[in-house]
């Protein structure tokens, strides 16, 4: 099995499709103000918006999480772009590096970057 989309809810793709496009997402399909996919430029994942009245409340909400092998420099050209940040790259106990960020409607994106510690941390599972 291998995951191949992920579908998030948007209420305004019109904010929400450039906001992936300066994050480096292919746009390939445009059916706004309904639905878009983008393809990333690392792999063959999927990434879609689907349009939606409102976005569920309460909790912590959707996380997306995007490696970047070159993340810090990723973070200072997006932040060129004009997009602002939670908080800027810092280590984090699990071994990854990440940077974070909301979406136009406020979804939680991780710019990160693991290398061998995404699947292969020293607390995996034999």
């Amino acid at each position: 099995m291998n995951l191949n989309q992920i579908t998030i809810p948007s209420t305004n793709l019109h904010r929400a499709v450039p906001f992936y496009q300066k994050l480096g997402l292919e746009l390939i399909v445009d059916s706004s103000p309904r639905y878009a996919r983008f393809v990333c430029p690392d792999g063959e994942s999927t990434f879609s918006l689907h349009h939606s009245e409102a976005l569920a409340s309460g909790g912590e909400g959707v996380q997306i999480y995007f490696e970047c092998d070159n993340l810090d420099e990723e973070v200072s050209r997006l932040k060129a772009e004009g997009l602002s940040f939670e908080h800027d790259p810092v280590d984090q106990m699990w071994l990854w590096r990440e940077a974070r960020l909301k979406d136009p409607d406020g979804h939680m994106i991780v710019l990160y970057f693991a290398g061998e510690n995404r699947l292969d941390p020293p607390w995996k599972v034999k």
